[in-house]
């Protein structure tokens, strides 16, 4: 069997036995360690070094380079993050767009091609992840690597109209025409792409998913990123240690709990989501020393403006509502900013009530799917979900919620602290059918599948040649 070569933005090597904390690392680790090959990428160092460093574990090569500061500013910093992440995630009103960092992401993925092109055996599959690499498959092409290349994106694809905000956005996009196969994580987003497709370029699209633009004939389908289901019970049923955090008032006394665990970033809908539980301890004063909100946000990108005031912002926000309803024996919110082991946060998950994920925007967000996982199959918690993550798409049983409604995320909370058993268990089942029958090897395996498979230069050759 040939190679799987992964390239990402960032790269940890993972050694065997060390748990992996997020759906990219763990999926992509299991089809390397499976079949051999290559983890190539940022090693997240900012430095002058612009060395390629190999490092080899079994059957898996890791190799890594830093970037320097300019690079970081441009590439990382600039174009990707403060361009790119939030015309993805429709917010146009963060969005800047300046041309040397749009030069530098480029120049970027250019070195990147590079430096992974002495690398590469001639039947080696190249599998590129993210927002960070657009532009990855045509720089290879230029160097003459013609491998098998396939891309996944785990943001957000927006509208035409939205896109069409990136002054480059032709050239851009021209680039991921590059790619034999483009995975998509919801077909809102794959049909968003195909409508740019059709209507910025003019391009072709079969029935089939196989499209033809700028010359290139590439595939576009859905892959939905998940989870493993029974292991993230498992860790879940077994964690012990930090259960008593939750659950409880001060002096011991019963106490459901809201858990939510994010990235500190506005595409999270933060702000949003402490607002509703403010009204629902306004609306609904019978939960007052019934309830508490646990909100765990790592700090994020903590050198850009726009997350400082964010952070901020939610600071002044968790004092309010503290502030107006706590009282000697009950904390109402706890905000932590500080990341927690995995083991812990499935454990943290198990014994919550609820769980609380409403992002404005989300590409899946794995943590609703951890959260359902988790669960005390004889006694579940809710799950509430944005209408606005892709992993609504799957996880119709949860209490889906609009996060821009702010009463009526407070009235879902209050349903969710209410339901009774019967349907918990019911809305539970459902959803852990719907992650067990795609779960992360499902993701990975049909997406290497395809990837290995025929062209879509060669399906359409055969159709023709059926036709005649």
């Amino acid at each position: 069997m040939s190679r799987l070569v992964v390239v990402s933005n960032r790269v940890a090597p993972i050694k065997e036995g060390k748990a992996a904390a997020g759906g990219l690392a763990i999926g992509v680790y299991d089809a390397l360690r499976a079949c051999g090959g290559i983890w190539f990428g940022w090693n997240g160092e900012v430095s002058g070094s612009a060395e390629l460093q190999q490092e080899t574990h079994g059957n898996i090569t890791y190799a890594t380079r830093g970037l320097s500061k300019r690079h970081y500013d441009m590439y990382y910093r600039g174009f990707a993050n403060a361009t790119l992440w939030p015309i993805f995630h429709y917010r146009i009103d963060l969005a800047r767009y300046r041309r040397e960092e749009y030069e530098g992401y480029c120049q970027v993925n250019r070195m990147f091609a590079e430096q992974l092109q002495p690398l590469l055996r001639p039947d080696d599959v190249i599998w590129v992840h993210d927002y960070h690499l657009i532009p990855f498959a045509e720089e290879c092409r230029r160097l003459g690597i013609r491998n098998r290349i396939g891309f996944f994106l785990h943001i957000p694809f927006p509208a035409p109209e939205i896109l069409t905000a990136i002054p480059p956005h032709n050239e851009l996009f021209k680039t991921l025409c590059s790619y034999d196969l483009i995975g998509f994580q919801t077909e809102v987003d794959r049909q968003a792409f195909e409508d740019y497709i059709r209507r910025e370029v003019r391009g072709l699209v079969d029935s089939d998913g196989s499209m033809t633009a700028y010359g290139h004939n590439f595939r576009a389908k859905v892959y939905p990123i998940s989870v493993m289901p029974d292991e993230i019970q498992q860790t879940a049923s077994r964690y012990k240690g930090r259960r008593n955090l939750i659950g409880c008032n001060a002096v011991g006394e019963p106490c459901q709990t809201i858990i939510s665990v994010d990235r500190l970033d506005y595409s999270k809908g933060l702000i949003e989501r402490f607002c509703a539980y403010d009204e629902l301890l306004q609306r609904f004063p019978e939960h007052r020393r019934n309830v508490q909100f646990v909100q765990i946000a790592p700090t994020s990108r903590s050198d850009v403006k726009t997350y400082q005031t964010l952070r901020q912002q939610l600071e002044t926000h968790a004092g309010h509502i503290n502030g107006r309803y706590a009282e000697l024996d009950w904390m109402p919110l706890h905000y932590l900013n500080r990341s927690h082991e995995r083991r812990v946060l499935m454990g943290l998950f198990r014994a919550a009530s609820v769980g609380l994920v409403t992002p404005l925007r989300d590409g899946m967000n794995l943590v609703a799917k951890e959260y359902v996982a988790a669960q005390n199959p004889e006694n579940p918690g809710v799950l509430v979900l944005s209408r606005f993550a892709g992993a609504a798409h799957e996880l119709s049983a949860a209490l889906i919620v609009n996060p821009y409604d702010i009463i009526g995320m407070a009235e879902a909370l209050d349903r969710a602290l209410r339901m009774p058993l019967a349907e918990r268990k019911e809305r539970y089942e459902s959803m852990m059918r719907a992650i067990r029958r795609a779960d992360l090897n499902a993701w990975r395996d049909s997406f290497i599948r395809d990837l290995r498979g025929p062209s879509a230069r060669t399906v359409r050759v055969e159709r023709a040649i059926r036709a005649v």
